[in-house]
């Protein structure tokens, strides 16, 4: 009935343990879910169907004794192995499932362990379901020998099979997972969660110890230094594992026309995206707000906010358009997200090195429809602005974006960006994590990405910093947004060695929206009879909201290689 917690040393209630998932009361430590308990906190009642039962003992290496000690843990734990797997749903979405259990050989990966893993990707491949695995190990299994070690490719070269088909992998690490089990499936996942302060690594801590020499310090190697390194998209608290996982499943539901698509059978939509662009192309009307679409654009008045309407227009210098488009308490990237987009999921890190906080990605709905969101996001005050480094990426804020739009395609989820930043970090840390060529992998890769990319800048776009968010299918800019190729400080002060002619340089760099669609850089301008800000977002938002489903409606019906054609030739024409 009592216990003791093995991580404050309280005496607890069991079966308060039990109810409260397996959580200390006293202190929120967590202990270790055997694995049909697991699935029991997971599954909607009765939807559990086992996979992958009554493989015979494997023992390569002949070890003696071995056998014995699989048996007693098969008879000791109910378990055949030191993974479950099968079939369940959660909240009605069905997926494949995998749990491993430490109680089996402390979860180690043998010939069996790999093969119900890899079987179990097999069966949800050829099923068209997704997969969450459950990871806690402690790396290959040592009585199995080098076919232990070949269970990480069998294992890999499986999910590699199932993400090809277009599927969703869940990783979730728990404590601990480490060794083998980390450097294959358990790191692979479309999205990685892990509890948290559970263990992760490659090497334990006591082996890194011994060969360096040195102590570790603290925190290291748990979950939440996993997310700040980049490598695990977000903690998942226990108790919210299965609304979490619901959600993320219900993300990547999909219905019969994104199966189709998904498959190439676009070819009536095509057409009739064919249609659409031609008819614009033709009447000149690519780029242009239609006010219809805006709900008249708010009237064209009342965005003035506070039922005050709008004074009337005046002209705007380019430098007074600079000034605007860096003004304290313009709208956030993360503002426009929350204002157009409905269950924004973050996701985090470049699974490389950090996670940027310049740069916020994630997953949400627009009107239904599961999008890719990227914003380079300023803070509202002095204090966010240093945390999140005055929205100056790092390469790894530059890497998490491409990941997230890789992801994007695989799954066949448009992708919007809102660009806001003066630049580039400019830093000896960012040069020798090679900030050039994480800007050239953007431009590269998004070049073809195989969905409709829509790019709006919402303040500054600065230089490769912006273009980076910014190689769509249109670019679109806030009337008081500027895009250059530097700041005009920086102009004034190479061109003409005195950066106090910054109000004279935007005037001839022609960085302003009005500028740019006459250049043909942009296709549309977004109005702002006055300056957006928090009093008047829900009507700026509106507008956007509404260009935004003409965008979809436009691109959306376009083939892969139709969109990565049009791209091509936007950028090759200017």
């Amino acid at each position: 009935m009592w216990r003791k917690c093995n991580k404050c040393g309280a005496p607890i209630f069991s079966e308060d343990v039990k109810a409260g998932n397996y959580i200390c009361p006293k202190c929120g430590g967590y202990f270790r879910v055997h694995a049909r308990r697991r699935i029991e906190m997971l599954a909607d009642a009765g939807s559990f169907e086992e996979w992958g039962e009554g493989l015979p003992i494997s023992n390569p290496l002949g070890l003696p004794g071995y056998p014995k000690k699989l048996s007693e843990l098969k008879e000791k734990t109910g378990l055949d192995e030191a993974v479950l797997t099968g079939k369940l749903s959660i909240d009605g979405h069905e997926t494949a499932i995998g749990v491993m259990d430490g109680r089996f050989i402390m979860g180690s990966m043998g010939r069996n362990v790999g093969e119900k893993i890899a079987g179990a990707a097999e069966r949800a491949t050829a099923l068209g379901l997704p997969l969450i695995l459950f990871c806690c190990s402690g790396g290959a299994r040592m009585q199995e020998g080098i076919v232990s070690l070949m269970q990480m490719a069998k294992t890999a070269a499986a999910l590699k099979r199932h993400s090809d088909a277009g599927l969703l992998f869940i990783s979730v690490l728990t404590d601990p997972t480490t060794g083998g089990v980390t450097a294959s499936f358990a790191m692979l996942g479309d999205i990685i969660l892990a509890e948290p302060g559970a263990l992760i690594g490659f090497a334990g801590p006591r082996v890194i110890e011994q060969t360096i020499g040195q102590k570790l310090p603290e925190g290291f190697q748990r979950a939440e230094f996993l997310v700040e390194h980049g490598f695990v998209d977000a903690i998942l608290p226990r108790e919210k594992s299965r609304e979490t996982l619901a959600r993320l499943l219900a993300f990547h539901e999909r219905t019969d026309g994104q199966a189709a698509a998904l498959s190439g059978d676009r070819s009536t939509d095509a057409q009739k995206g064919r249609e659409v662009c031609a008819e614009e192309n033709a009447a000149g009307a690519v780029g242009e707000m239609r006010a219809a679409d805006a709900a008249g654009y708010a009237d064209k008045v009342r965005i003035a906010g506070d039922g005050q309407e709008a004074p009337e227009k005046q002209s705007v210098s380019a430098w007074e358009r600079v000034k605007l488009s860096r003004k304290q308490g313009r709208l956030t990237g993360l503002d426009y997200i929350q204002g157009i987009f409905t269950d924004f999921t973050e996701l985090h890190g470049d699974r490389a090195y950090g996670d940027d906080k310049a740069v916020v990605g994630g997953i949400a709905y627009f009107r239904g429809r599961p999008v890719t969101v990227i914003a380079q996001q300023k803070g509202r005050n002095t204090k966010e602005n240093i945390e999140r480094n005055f929205s100056m990426p790092s390469p790894e804020g530059y890497r998490k974006a491409l990941r997230l739009m890789r992801q994007a395609e695989k799954f066949g989820r448009p992708v919007f960006c809102f660009v806001d930043t003066p630049g580039a970090f400019c830093g000896m840390e960012a040069e020798e994590r090679g900030q050039g060529e994480a800007i050239a992998r953007n431009l590269f890769e998004l070049s073809s990405l195989k969905v409709p990319i829509l790019s709006v800048v919402i303040g500054e776009g600065g230089s490769g910093g912006a273009l980076a968010l910014a190689v769509a299918d249109e670019v679109w800019m806030m009337e008081n947004a500027v895009y250059s190729v530097l700041s005009p400080e920086g102009f004034a002060s190479i061109l003409w060695k005195d950066s106090k002619r910054a109000d004279e340089a935007a005037g001839v760099m022609r960085i302003t929206a009005e500028d740019l669609k006459a250049l043909g850089i942009i296709e549309r301008v977004i109005p702002e009879p006055v300056p957006v800000e928090k009093k008047n977002s829900g009507d700026f938002c509106r507008v956007l909201a509404a260009g935004f489903e003409e965008f979809l409606a436009r691109y959306g019906a376009l083939s892969g290689e139709e969109l990565t054609a049009r791209r091509y030739e936007r950028f090759r024409n200017m």
